[in-house]
């Protein structure tokens, strides 16, 4: 936690120009306790902090890193597994949050308009900011297999609430509208390191969905 307040101020420091005011501490403690929220398994302030570390990783082909960074802080915030508007409640807090915390309101709308990038995942060329947020989101597509396999029983844990025949149906619709996308990273990195694991282990689960057999 010290390590990601310690990030949260650096980048928020950065992203206003070095501005001190208003203390950007307050605004971190209530964003990790939006992540530490105990109905979370996957999205967790360990999800923020991976997609933070793989955000830093692809840098050098954003626009402006730092309010790449921002989103990421912000891209899950707000995460209630049972509602569909997580995204827009999210972009929302950081329209609130980061124009109350100093941030001019250009980087505050760019922030913004990268968190509901999240919902699809379906940033364009040439929006180099938003290749790097979906890229960083997405790279846990391309973990080893055990830890691709726990971020998905992770994931199951989240719609613990769903019976299990219609989470594998919804499920493998969302695996395979993924691996029908001509391709799921846009930076040069993810497509040359995490594409062909990624769809390894999308295809190798989708598999065993379609397998398992179904209740009576």
């Amino acid at each position: 936690m010290a390590d990601l307040r310690d990030r949260w101020t650096q980048t928020l420091l950065a992203a206003r120009d070095g501005a001190s005011d208003p203390d950007p501490l307050p605004y971190a403690e209530d964003l990790l306790a939006r992540w530490a929220e105990p109905q979370r398994r996957y999205h967790t302030t360990a999800h923020l902090a991976a997609v933070l570390d793989h955000v830093d990783a692809l840098a050098e082909h954003a626009a402006d890193p730092e309010l790449v960074r921002l989103a990421a802080w912000f891209h899950d915030a707000v995460y209630l597994p049972d509602r569909s508007e997580n995204e827009e409640r999210s972009a929302r807090l950081a329209e609130r949050a980061l124009a109350e915390a100093g941030l001019p309101e250009d980087r505050v709308a760019e922030v913004a308009r990268l968190v509901r990038l999240t919902v699809g995942h379906d940033a364009e060329e040439p929006d180099a900011n938003g290749a790097v947020l979906c890229d960083a989101d997405l790279a846990i597509l391309a973990s080893a297999p055990d830890a691709y396999a726990a971020y998905a029983q992770a994931v199951r844990e989240e719609y613990g609430f769903v019976p299990d025949d219609l989470f594998r149906e919804g499920r493998a619709a969302v695996l395979r509208q993924l691996l029908e996308l001509p391709r799921l990273f846009r930076t040069p990195h993810g497509q040359r390191a995490w594409e062909a694991a990624a769809r390894r282990n999308l295809a190798a689960e989708l598999e065993t969905l379609e397998q398992a057999p179904q209740q009576k």
